[in-house]
């Protein structure tokens, strides 16, 4: 469902435009050990100026989505499609695809120290991605607009560091002049690949900040891809939650965060240490994400799910509206009314729960509950 059916809702009237719109995405990589099914009929749409966050534990699937779509998952099997601005991001050769990739479609990835070549000084990496699109750029042209580009995030004496190496940058520099290099051509959309992960609270926020600023200052559309939900709450506009390689949960950021549906996003909730100061013991999700190879029966989430019903160990549940404007949506076979983190909400899950359990799907909450990381399971 496009993102601009509901716009006017939840975006303070703007008019839309959907600039990517991903239908039914599969991705999966044949191995000695069997075939690993990294995504599995993903959909979604990001509109321009808008931010999505992609959230979800290691192993969810996030970054193979979004690499796929740039075509940087090579040996993959992909079924779907990714109609970027009019053209199936899927099914064009890979020269076409090098034209759009760093051009209008950027990556800031995770670790800038990798992504930037150590034997190179940073302002060549930036001139050289600037002339490797326009071929009618010059040499003096391109190093005045790198210049231009890490005075724009913020990098000090840009006229002098410009001429530097990677390692004489710091972390959060380094990850700046990454962030230049992906606004060097001036992209419609920006993936960005947990770039605050290896940041101290203070850059990370400064990162945000930044990407926030420039985003405004060119309409660009983001993806953020992300495990913590901090991050989403500081810059998405709307949330996809995966986990085990489908969309569990899909909303705007203020649904995920204050009606939540699926017992998963409500997990990662609960696990965010409270900013209060009193010494409250965080609820961990129990267990570890399934193995992509060999995924278990139904719904994927069951084996560590509190709320775990007899339908769960044999049906997966598909995506369903939730709200009432169709946009936001879980798979989950808990009733729509159990949105929210509130008694209200919590009653009916345990209602629901004691009314569609026996005795196999007590066995796994019993399990479940028994843990000592669990907390306040329903058995």
């Amino acid at each position: 469902m496009a993102y601009a059916d509901s716009e006017a809702r939840r975006g303070g009237g703007r008019n839309a435009v959907t600039l990517l719109e991903v239908k039914d995405l599969t991705v999966s990589f044949p191995t000695a050990d069997g075939t690993v099914q990294a995504v599995r009929g993903v959909s979604f749409t990001v509109d321009a100026g808008r931010t999505l966050g992609i959230v979800g534990e290691s192993g969810s699937g996030k970054t193979v989505l979004t690499q796929t779509l740039l075509g940087l998952t090579p040996g993959g099997e992909i079924s779907g499609t990714a109609d970027f601005d009019g053209t199936d991001l899927l099914a064009i050769t890979e020269d076409q695809l090098r034209k759009i990739r760093g051009a209008q479609i950027s990556v800031i990835f995770q670790d800038p120290l990798t992504s930037l070549h150590p034997l190179y000084k940073v302002g060549w990496q930036i001139e050289e991605m600037i002339r490797a699109h326009d071929k009618s750029v010059s040499k003096a042209e391109a190093k005045d607009r790198a210049v231009d580009l890490l005075r724009r995030v913020g990098i000090p004496r840009a006229d002098q560091r410009v001429n530097d190496y990677p390692h004489q940058f710091s972390g959060g520099m380094r990850q700046r002049a990454i962030i230049a290099m992906a606004l060097s051509l001036s992209p419609r959309m920006i993936i960005a690949d947990e770039p605050t992960t290896a940041l101290d609270a203070t850059v990370q926020a400064q990162i945000l900040d930044l990407l926030q600023k420039l985003q405004e200052e060119s309409n660009t559309a983001l993806i953020m891809i992300t495990h913590d939900m901090g991050v989403v709450a500081d810059i998405a506009d709307d949330v996809m939650v995966m986990y085990a390689g489908r969309a569990a949960e899909r909303a705007t950021k203020q649904d995920i965060f204050y009606a939540p549906h699926h017992p998963y996003t409500k997990g990662l909730l609960e696990s965010i240490p409270n900013s209060s100061a009193r010494a409250e013991r965080l609820k961990p999700i129990t267990g570890q994400p399934p193995s992509l190879i060999r995924l278990p029966s139904g719904c994927k989430f069951h084996p560590r799910c509190a709320y775990v019903m007899d339908r769960c160990l044999t049906e997966e549940p598909s995506l369903r509206p939730v709200g009432e404007d169709g946009f936001h949506s879980s798979a989950c076979w808990l009733p729509t009314a159990a949105a929210g983190l509130g008694e209200r909400a919590e009653e009916i899950r345990i209602k629901t729960v004691r009314e569609e359990r026996s005795e196999a799907a007590a066995g796994i909450a019993e399990g479940i509950a028994s843990a000592p990381e669990s907390e306040g399971s329903v058995t």
